[in-house]
């Protein structure tokens, strides 16, 4: 037999089976986030250039990108628990490796190796609140998961920002290794095998194509915000990506047996969620990657401030995303979408005239708006496209779903990143013309990248707007039906 029966969900005891995911998503996603401001220290500790160190997370960023659509494969192939386990246990090495490592090479061997885990984590953690809760009652659950998603990158900043004060960047792996041997060890008595067990053959030639086709694509937009849009080895990372993701478009929807099932975009709240979900996340990354730009590079606060200014947000989301999961659980995702875009529009104007003597309570109740906005919009949005999938579909919906943020996630650093150095250069001209001078001061920098830094401000805005209008459209539909993977002909009526 080619599948075995699915874990009867009812005997699952889903409180500490969610708490062990949720947990190892959690440290999974932080330790993904404090990366970037232990860089600094790193930087001067292995005498390595900002391009060569940013590698600690744009190729944690690949990894993870060329890994999710694979995912929908493992999570057929293999059991909850064994994936899960496993995921984990390839964790713990990568940060071990970190942790001891003695050069720059050998730490990123480590946190590539971590990513090969953290990448299978989030996927195979939403594909079992789908299989484990119906449709009504997966809001709550999925706000839950929101913790691990929003909570980890606020908070993050913060501990990294106080344990590189007192501390070795050491301590930010040797930190997290007990944390991942207490989850391994709890998900070794807590977790079952929640969904249908199936055999299916690997697409060797998808898996090929999918590498290629994500890899190139993230690299591609990874290195355009600082080697350019025309660096030559930007423009053909991302046609290769292309290409490759074209030809990998087309087997998945003509082979039997597709490696990420691309089938799943003909349901239309699917389809409107995921073009909703790109909006979002690159909504979001204005928080996690201008505002400290702008706190430490331009108005010289410390990696710990920078933490701490972002936390009042970080708690108000905690609080609310589980609020927003049982509201979506009775309302439905269109009017917390439509009121949360227009919280966290509304709040990032007040980001688009920062200059240095914005406020530091300011900076907090406007940061602390805009994570109270996403807050209501970012796991329901989600949810609803997911609600339409049929079962089957859940294990590629999910892939499909954390890919397409993975790459929304990259397009939409460079694109940040591109704006504020483009547009940070031009008001430099335009002071140094104003005032007749030949020679850029210090503080003519400064104000001139306080100005990019708002322009870019000024784009989040109207990515949000696109959000918000695509949001009006979201209607509140039921599972879909099965629809039968072969059609039989009917038995002759004289047949003998």
């Amino acid at each position: 037999m080619s599948k075995i029966a699915a874990f009867d969900s009812s005997s699952i005891k889903k409180g500490p089976l969610l708490f062990v995911m949720i947990l190892g998503a959690f440290i999974a996603v932080l330790n993904q986030t404090i990366m970037s401001v232990a860089l600094p220290k790193l930087m001067v500790e292995f005498d390595i250039a900002a391009s060569t160190g940013q590698w600690l997370t744009t190729g944690y960023m690949l990894v993870n990108g060329v890994l999710i659509p694979i995912t929908a494969f493992l999570m057929q192939r293999f059991t909850t628990r064994e994936l899960f386990q496993a995921s984990m246990i390839i964790f713990l090495i990568g940060t071990i490796v970190s942790a001891v490592a003695p050069g720059f090479e050998l730490l990123l061997v480590g946190r590539l190796i971590q990513a090969a885990g953290a990448g299978i984590i989030m996927p195979l953690l939403m594909n079992v609140i789908l299989t484990i809760y119906p449709p009504d009652k997966r809001g709550a659950a999925m706000g839950m998961v929101g913790l691990a998603i929003i909570f980890a990158p606020a908070v993050g900043p913060a501990i990294a920002g106080y344990i590189l004060e007192h501390y070795s960047w050491r301590t930010l792996f040797y930190g997290i290794i007990p944390f991942v041997v207490i989850v391994i060890i709890v998900a070794s008595i807590y977790l079952k095998n929640v969904a249908e067990r199936t055999y299916p053959k690997i697409d060797a030639w998808g898996a090929v194509l999918s590498t290629i086709g994500f890899g190139f694509l993230l690299y591609g937009f990874s290195s355009a915000g600082g080697k350019g849009w025309s660096s030559a080895e930007v423009i053909l990372s991302i046609i290769v990506g292309v290409v490759a993701l074209i030809l990998f478009t087309w087997r998945q929807l003509v082979i039997k047996d597709p490696l990420l099932d691309l089938r799943a975009f003909k349901y239309n709240m699917f389809t409107l969620t995921t073009l909703i979900n790109i909006a979002v996340t690159m909504v979001m990354y204005a928080d996690m990657m201008l505002l400290p730009l702008y706190l430490q590079n331009a108005r010289g606060y410390t990696a710990l401030e920078s933490g701490i200014l972002m936390l009042p947000g970080a708690l108000l989301m905690g609080l609310m995303m589980p609020i927003a999961g049982k509201l979506f659980d009775k309302f439905g995702a269109k009017w917390l979408s439509v009121v949360g875009m227009i919280i966290t529009i509304v709040t990032t104007l007040g980001f688009i005239n920062l200059t240095d003597s914005t406020s530091y309570t300011y900076l907090v109740l406007m940061s602390t708006g805009r994570r109270f906005g996403m807050a209501l919009f970012l796991m329901p949005i989600t949810t609803a496209g997911l609600n339409q999938l049929p079962s089957r579909l859940n294990a590629h919906g999910t892939a499909i779903s954390n890919t397409i943020k993975q790459v929304a996630g990259g397009v939409g650093t460079a694109l940040l990143i591109t704006v504020m150095t483009t547009r940070t250069k031009s008001h430099l001209i335009e002071m140094m013309t104003a005032s007749k001078t030949a020679t850029a001061t210090k503080e003519l920098i400064k104000e001139a990248s306080i100005q990019g830094i708002n322009d870019s401000y000024l784009v989040i805005i109207g990515i949000g707007v696109v959000g918000l209008l695509l949001s009006f459209f979201i209607k509140r539909v039921g599972q879909a039906e099965e629809e039968p993977e072969f059609k039989t002909a009917p038995k002759p009526v004289n047949a003998t």
